[in-house]
């Protein structure tokens, strides 16, 4: 019986496999043509980090040390924080919230593969593409031009909380997304939304430089886990709320965190589904 169950595992894994593949191959193929488009972002991640460049230089002018952090670790911080951004981006909210407000949602109910598991594949073939146009130029630029060190303290574990980033900014995007069910129009939240966990994920300052009980509060919440702890991982120490851990403990966390925020995602879709009406369709 055990035999059998596990061939049964083995074919449905194969399957998902298969579904993946073809769905990411076929995104990756369609975004090939609209490249273009990815390339603009080319541009995003060195003059964001040059505005941070000028503006931590003028600051550490003064002082060698911040918050425990020289001008070099704080640069190191930024060069890391965009690098990742371009293998995690996810546009899932935009995507199903387009699909659920134009009613064309509806072919997907007739569909054997869940959505869920559909968006995620499109999200891979589309960074697939995203790593060649844009990851691979902005890390060499970052490496060679600016003497960013984007060597991993342990390259394991980074390559691991990195892909749970991906994971969890993908579920946290499809939530966003799955909230045009009751609201059909989104636009105006997912912008708040986004502004709000980017600044809670310690896009746009390390959150070791909130105050400590806003530090205690973000340490429950799943925002940290998009940046400011693969970020972490990657220079190779953790700290946040005065909690110190070591790498496997917090990658460990991570993934907690990423298991629980699945389960919500589909909590919330079978309560989001029940609202569907079929909007334009």
């Amino acid at each position: 019986m055990q035999t059998i169950n596990n061939l049964k595992l083995i074919t449905k894994l194969h399957k998902e496999l298969k579904v993946l593949k073809a769905v990411a191959f076929a995104t990756y193929k369609e975004w090939v043509v609209y490249r273009s488009h990815m390339a603009v972002s080319l541009f995003v991640g060195p003059i964001f980090f040059l505005v941070q460049y000028f503006i931590w230089t003028a600051v550490y002018s003064t002082q060698s040390s911040i918050k425990g952090l020289s001008l070099e670790q704080m640069l190191t911080y930024y060069g890391i924080a965009a690098i990742i951004s371009y293998i995690t981006y996810d546009s899932a909210d935009w995507n199903l919230q387009m699909l659920i407000s134009s009613g064309k949602f509806l072919t997907f109910m007739l569909r054997p593969v869940s959505h869920l598991y559909f968006a995620f594949s499109q999200k891979v073939g589309h960074r697939l593409l995203g790593f060649w146009v844009e990851f691979l130029p902005i890390s060499l630029l970052f490496f060679f031009v600016f003497k960013i060190n984007l060597i991993p303290a342990y390259p394991f574990w980074a390559i691991l909380s990195i892909l749970l980033s991906f994971i969890m900014i993908f579920l946290i995007s499809y939530c966003l997304g799955i909230s045009a069910f009751w609201l059909t129009r989104t636009s105006g939240i997912r912008r708040m939304f986004r502004l709000i966990a980017d600044i809670c994920a310690g896009v746009f300052i390390p959150l070791t430089f909130f105050p400590d009980f806003a530090q205690k509060i973000l340490f429950f919440l799943p925002f940290q886990y998009m940046t400011y702890v693969p970020i972490r991982v990657f220079i190779g120490s953790y700290s946040l709320g005065g909690v110190s851990m070591s790498i496997p403990q917090i990658v460990g966390i991570q993934a907690l965190a990423v298991i629980c925020m699945y389960l919500f995602t589909k909590l919330l879709w079978h309560l989001g589904f029940k609202k569907f009406t079929g909007v334009g369709a």
